[in-house]
């Protein structure tokens, strides 16, 4: 299969395009003395270019209601849903956070390059059975 010839990185890489105040928090778990898991996190900066896939929609499902989004960074940060030693890292952006769920290598587009899917996390649920 031939590879794509376009190469996006002047845009994706122009600050005038790029998002700089997004945040990546990373939890690497290690097992401790005692044989549990034990997570170190740590908040890292990064820039990528984002763009929302769903702006939020209101879910009702019998257990309660919660708002649901999504979103796509392209950034050449080394973005992760998660492997043996790490949980899936959670991006910051305009005051959400989303958990990267399906980092795909991009660099047929951009050296060096990935589209991290994101979703939304939760945290405004409201349950029935309160």
């Amino acid at each position: 299969m031939p590879r794509p010839l376009l190469d996006v990185s002047d845009v994706l890489d122009d600050p005038d395009f790029q998002d700089t105040t997004l945040t990546v928090r990373r939890s690497v778990v290690t097992v401790g003395a005692h044989g549990r898991g034990e997570a170190s996190e740590q908040s890292l900066p990064f820039a990528g270019v984002v763009i929302q896939n769903d702006s939020g929609s209101l879910v009702r499902a019998p257990e309660g209601q919660y708002v649901r989004g999504s979103l796509t960074i392209y950034t050449r940060f080394p973005l992760t849903s998660g492997n043996d030693t790490m949980e899936a890292d959670v991006v910051q952006w305009n005051g959400l956070d989303f958990t990267v769920v399906n980092p795909i290598d991009w660099s047929s587009y951009g050296a060096g390059y990935i589209a991290a899917e994101c979703q939304l996390v939760p945290l405004n649920a409201t349950y029935a059975n309160g």
